[in-house]
């Protein structure tokens, strides 16, 4: 439950840092009129995440039993890939992100278009982070099973949208930088655990047969059905009996992914958007 708590937790401060941004520039610089176009986006990017997510759910359940595994594997590596570039990508823009959407804003009312602009801004916002979750909650459902996981999800999903409440009409204050490296670091060890379970749906698939004795086996020690194992395996990717590929996998993403994430950059300033904040 925690981890998809935590994954659409970041994934929602995202999208609500960039709508919160957008809208609290337009009140600060006269602009409130045009705030019925950010909502259009925003509901726009909404409808297009649910009717994708509703439509790979729907594909999948017509598929025969291997080719189920073979797309929960799809599934798996996709989440990984947008996981991992959504944790470095946030790294890198979350230092300048107020001062460049504030420019776009800027540009987009020196043209005839600003009304386009601006739905586009805030649905390509919330469409990354839309899409992006579709992606990693199917991939996390389909490894968990009852209602924690979603629970976690819907969870994660409201305490973000009462957080781009209190960033608009309070202009709460954040450090960026400190929040998206810890949540990084986090979804890192997610995003390897996914790695390793699509890779054992590969073997299931009867695609990938290298590599499968057994690492170790504390299923009857510490299963992955029980309290720990199961929080074990939400937060790490934790297996009861890995197989040698999917430890390998798992470390050599591990080791990659830290490598750079790790390495020195300039720390981000806490940022402040709000009716009365001043910047962002």
């Amino acid at each position: 439950m925690l981890a998809p708590f935590l994954i659409m937790l970041r994934e929602g401060i995202e999208a609500a840092l960039i709508v919160g941004i957008i809208a609290s520039y337009l009140s600060q610089t006269g602009r409130s009129g045009w705030m019925p176009t950010i909502w259009v986006g925003v509901l726009l990017a909404v409808a297009l995440s649910l009717f994708v997510g509703a439509a790979l759910q729907l594909v999948s359940a017509e598929f025969p039993q291997k080719a189920q595994e073979l797309f929960e594997s799809v599934i798996g590596f996709v989440a990984v890939i947008i996981l991992t570039s959504m944790v470095f990508w946030m790294r890198k823009a979350s230092r300048a992100m107020g001062t460049n959407l504030r420019q776009t804003i800027d540009n987009a009312f020196t043209g005839t278009g600003a009304a386009w602009a601006l739905v586009g801004m805030a649905f390509f916002a919330v469409a990354r982070e839309g899409l992006e979750s579709v992606f990693f909650l199917l991939a996390i459902f389909q490894q968990s099973t009852g209602p924690a996981a979603p629970l976690g999800a819907l969870s994660g999903i409201l305490v973000a949208i009462a957080f781009g409440v209190g960033i608009f009409f309070f202009g709460l204050r954040i450090n960026l930088g400190r929040f998206f490296r810890w949540t990084g670091a986090f979804i890192l060890f997610v995003a390897a655990g996914i790695l390793a379970g699509a890779l054992r749906a590969l073997h299931e698939a009867g695609i990938w047969n290298a590599l499968q004795g057994t690492v170790y086996d504390l299923s009857n020690t510490l299963p992955e059905t029980s309290p720990v194992g199961t929080v074990l395996s939400g937060l790490f990717g934790y297996l009861d009996a890995p197989r040698q590929g999917e430890v390998l996998v798992y470390l050599a993403f591990l080791l990659v992914s830290f490598f750079f994430f790790l390495r020195p950059s300039h720390p981000a300033q806490p940022v402040r958007v709000g009716k009365n904040a001043s910047g962002a």
